[in-house]
């Protein structure tokens, strides 16, 4: 069953504080127990706000995970594109290990509410159509950045831009999804000049000393 997109805007400071809380409140309760078994009753509590406050805001918690599935990709979105718009000067290799250590700070920060936003998203078609939508634009942002790479001289010319975003952006997501589970230990900086070493060999991109041939 889809999710519900039935939600208030509210008008007063105050009001906008309180459903902040509860955004806030519903992305550490449904991380802790998951979609199915989060109850409205918990994450009121957990925002410390009545029961009843939360239907002033949202009418279900459908419509509330759907809010936060929306506002976590988004956050992602924001910080896992190879930064463009700096000087050209700017050496591509650092740029690819910028983009892959905000890309996984971020992911670190919402690890646990991406792990349930993933596992609804098999089963519902709007947290599929959130997903599927960050996807495809950061898909777009990394084939033009590889096309600009290439336009420069900086970047293997033989590499499809429009594949090799595909494959690297899907790397690098399940790449952060297998690092940061509960069990797994992992150096934070060693992940970041790995995963950077990967995307840099992957598009021809030298590193540190290294001269292209």
């Amino acid at each position: 069953m889809p999710l519900s997109k039935g939600v208030s805007q509210p008008k007063s400071d105050k009001g906008r504080r309180t459903r902040a809380r509860f955004i806030e409140a519903g992305k550490a309760v449904f991380a802790r127990e998951g979609f199915r078994k989060a109850r409205i009753v918990d994450i009121a509590a957990e925002a410390n706000a009545a029961y009843g406050a939360f239907y002033h805001y949202f009418d279900s918690k459908e419509s509330l995970f759907r809010e936060i599935a929306e506002e976590t990709e988004v956050t992602l979105l924001s910080m896992d594109h190879v930064p463009h718009n700096q000087a050209e000067s700017h050496d591509p290799y650092e740029r690819i290990r910028e983009s892959n250590r905000s890309y996984l700070s971020a992911y670190r920060r919402n690890a646990g509410i991406l792990k349930v936003i993933e596992e609804v998203s098999h089963y519902d078609d709007e947290v599929r159509a959130i997903r599927q939508k960050r996807q495809d634009e950061f898909g777009a942002r990394q084939s033009a950045s590889i096309v600009r790479l290439q336009r420069d001289g900086r970047a293997d010319p033989t590499v499809d831009a429009r594949y090799a975003a595909m494959g690297l952006s899907s790397m690098v997501a399940a790449f952060a999804a297998a690092l940061f589970r509960p069990d797994t230990p992992y150096d934070f900086d060693k992940a970041v000049d790995q995963l950077t070493i990967l995307w840099a060999n992957a598009l021809g991109i030298e590193g540190p000393g290294e001269e292209r041939s």
